[in-house]
C-alpha cells in the first residue's frame, strides 16, 4: 500500500523497505510498518509496529490486536479514499513519544 509510505514520509521518517514491511526512522525511533490490504496476522514479538488498513479494516485489525495482546506497542492507522487517515487505535498505556 503506497499510502502507507507517503503517510511517514510526510511525517518526516526516512522509510527503509524491509521485504513485505517497511522501516520508518526518525531521531530515537524506528517503527516497522505492516501495509494491511485486507487483513493480516499480527507478529507476537517487536519494539513499535504500526499497521496501515483502509478504514473499513482498521476497526476488526485494532480488535484482533486487542484480544492477541501482543508484547509490542502498536497502532493502527485508518486510511481513508483520497489519503486522509486517523490513528485507530493505540493502547493508553502503550504510547510511544
Amino acid at each position: 500500500m503506497k499510502e502507507a509510505r507517503s503517510i511517514f514520509n510526510n511525517l518526516g521518517y526516512e522509510v527503509v523497505d524491509d521485504g513485505d514491511e517497511f522501516r520508518a526512522k526518525r531521531k530515537w525511533r524506528e517503527v516497522r510498518v505492516t501495509a494491511c490490504a485486507d487483513s493480516t496476522t499480527a507478529p507476537k514479538r517487536g519494539e513499535l509496529r504500526c499497521f496501515v488498513a483502509w478504514e473499513e479494516n482498521a476497526a476488526r485489525l485494532s480488535q484482533q490486536l486487542r484480544e492477541s495482546n501482543p508484547e509490542y506497542e502498536w497502532a493502527v492507522i485508518a486510511v481513508r479514499e483520497g489519503g486522509d487517515y486517523e490513528v485507530a487505535r493505540v493502547p493508553p498505556s502503550k504510547i510511544a513519544v
